[in-house]
Formats: structure tokens, C-alpha cells, sequence
């Protein structure tokens, strides 16, 4: 257990969509969790009771917005609504997963952008801060008129393969040329070069690789991106990276969607490990052999931590977090 911490008025509460992490988060912070009940009408209505006072307090709410989306949003709205109407000072959301968030702009005519309509309800219900980890287009944060805390997984992605010595003769590769900052971030804790790999997208989840730029041949190639869905696309990369000469391939993320055919894709992939996040709690189903789970509690504790102590948290994106909580 970490060391208590002493603000009567920070309090953690969690709602239902991953209370595991959330367990964690508060024992990095030192806290114990609130007290709350969510249940449902008959009808399937979402009722939500605080079983403490919040008055004045300074609340930080842990929900991811992953699957089922619909009722993991509803349940943190209504929340948001509880605290605000319970007199909390401040109600920061932890919000490691942002669902919606590759609804980001308009490709197509008459399209919605419901990763602001989401931002607009949060505001809209009270929430006076957020905490997102790899929002899907960083664009996501200004969409908030409300303080936004943007975090990073890839120092305790770039801890897990250093401390198993993957970095050793590594490349860091990007799936595609839209993830090229994620993966120079990641590259750049390891000290390892990147590789691209160029590909064209027919349609929605299929993607036909064209070519790879970069060296990769008799490297330990470990492919980045913010998300695996479908694992589409990852795992035809690493077929292409294996044909192209690379001596491994490792995946990593920072949320494990896993959707549809996603596990089964990965279970048959070159893939030597995939390794994610507690992002998103993931069900026994959707959990296999080749699957390493990294936890983001110490990196949201300390965050959490420094900003109600206001202090910086810029000095989380330039340092290597160890799984044991501890900067290096």
C-alpha cells in the first residue's frame, strides 16, 4: 500500500467500466476509493448514490469510456451531475480511455464530430478538469474550454521493453504515417531508430500494405499505435516486417479494444508479445497467451497527485516510469 496521503479533500470515486484500475490508482495516490452505489430502474435507467460527503472536496472520477461506450458515458455524466449538485469545489474526470475520439473531424459530408459533442456534454454537466492518456488525435484537447492533463504511455511501454531487454538492437515502428510522433516519442526512451510502414486503406478496417521505409532487417521491430480495434492493420504489419527480414515483432498500445475478430487475429499473428494497458479492462475472453498488460496507475497517481498539489506534470512526459511507481 502506498504511503497515506494526507488532503482530507481529495477524494477518488470509480465507476463501473474499470474499477480494477481504478483500485490501483488510489492505492498510488494513498487514498482510499469514495463510497457510491450504481444500479439500474427495471427499465435500465442509470441510478447513481454518493454514500459520503463531497462538499468542497477536490473529486478526481476514474471511468474509461470503453465498451459498452453508451452506458459507461452515461454513467459518468451522471455522476458529474451528482458531484456538482453535491457541492464538490472540483470535479476532475481520469479518463483514460476517450471513446468517440476517432470521430475527430469531418471526412465525409454531413458527418458528426462526436468526440467534441462529448467534450460539450462533460462541460456542459460540470466537470471542471480531464485527464486523457493517448487521445487519438491530440486535436481532442481543444475541443475542452477546461484544463486538459494530455498523458503519455510510452514511458512505461519504453520501461517494459528495456527492463526485458527488447530494446536491445531494436526499431521502433509506426503503422502508419499518421502514428510517426508516437512512435519517435517511444524511440526516443528506447534509443532506437524508427521505421514507417506506408500503407493505402481501401475501406474502413482493411488496409493493404504498400511499403516500408526504414531498417528492419534482423531487428526486434516493436509496432506502436494509440489503440488495437480490429488488429487489422497491426497484424498485416507484422507479417510484412517478418518478410522483410525482421528477427521479431513485439505490439504495443496504450488501449486494447480488441473488437470483433481482434484476438483471434493476434493469437494466429508473428507477434511475439502484445503489450497494452490497463486502459481498458479487459474480459477474461479477450485475454490470451501472448497478451502483457502494463499498469497506468503510477503514471495517473503521480499525475492525479501533482495536480492537486499544483504542480507541473510536464516532467512526467520526459521521464522512464518503472511498474513500481518510481521515476527514473
Amino acid at each position: 500500500m502506498a504511503t497515506q496521503y494526507f488532503d482530507p479533500k481529495l477524494k477518488i470515486f470509480a465507476l463501473n467500466s474499470n474499477r480494477p484500475l481504478a483500485e490501483k490508482i488510489a492505492e498510488e495516490v494513498g487514498v482510499e476509493l469514495g463510497k457510491t452505489s450504481v444500479d439500474r430502474f427495471s427499465d435500465g435507467e442509470i441510478r447513481i448514490n454518493i454514500e459520503e460527503s463531497v462538499r468542497g472536496d477536490n473529486v478526481y472520477l476514474i471511468q474509461s469510456t470503453s465498451a459498452p461506450v453508451n452506458d459507461n458515458l452515461m454513467e459518468l455524466l451522471i455522476m458529474i451531475d451528482a458531484l456538482r449538485r453535491a457541492s464538490a469545489n472540483t470535479i476532475n474526470l481520469v479518463v483514460p480511455y476517450y471513446g468517440y475520439a476517432r470521430q475527430d473531424r469531418k471526412a465525409r459530408s454531413r458527418e458528426p464530430i462526436t468526440a467534441k459533442l462529448v467534450a460539450d456534454m462533460f462541460e456542459k454537466a460540470g466537470a471542471t478538469r480531464l485527464l486523457a492518456l493517448d487521445l487519438h488525435a491530440a486535436q481532442i484537447q481543444g475541443f475542452f474550454d477546461i484544463p486538459v492533463d494530455h498523458m503519455m504511455a510510452a514511458p512505461l511501454l519504453a520501461d517494459y521493453f528495456i527492463t526485458n531487454h527488447i530494446a536491445e538492437n531494436a526499431v521502433v515502428v509506426s503503422p502508419d504515417h499518421g502514428g510517426v510522433t508516437r512512435a519517435r516519442a517511444l524511440a526516443e526512451f528506447l534509443k532506437a531508430p524508427i521505421a514507417i510502414i506506408d500503407k493505402r486503406r481501401p475501406k474502413a478496417n482493411v488496409a493493404e500494405i504498400m511499403n516500408i521505409i526504414g531498417d528492419v532487417k534482423g531487428k526486434k521491430c516493436i509496432m506502436i499505435d494509440d489503440m488495437i480495434d480490429t488488429a487489422g492493420t497491426i497484424t498485416l504489419g507484422a507479417r510484412a516486417l517478418m518478410e522483410a527480414g525482421a528477427e521479431e515483432v513485439y505490439a504495443c498500445c496504450s488501449h486494447a479494444v480488441l473488437s470483433g475478430p481482434a484476438v483471434d487475429r493476434l493469437k494466429e499473428s508473428p507477434f511475439k508479445q502484445v503489450v497494452v494497458t490497463d486502459s481498458i479492462n479487459l474480459p477474461a475472453e479477450k485475454q490470451f497467451d501472448k497478451l502483457v498488460k502494463v499498469s497506468i496507475a503510477p503514471l495517473v497517481g503521480d499525475a492525479i497527485k501533482r495536480i492537486n498539489e499544483n504542480k507541473p506534470v510536464s516532467p512526467l512526459f520526459k521521464t522512464r516510469f518503472h511498474r513500481d511507481g518510481r521515476s527514473h
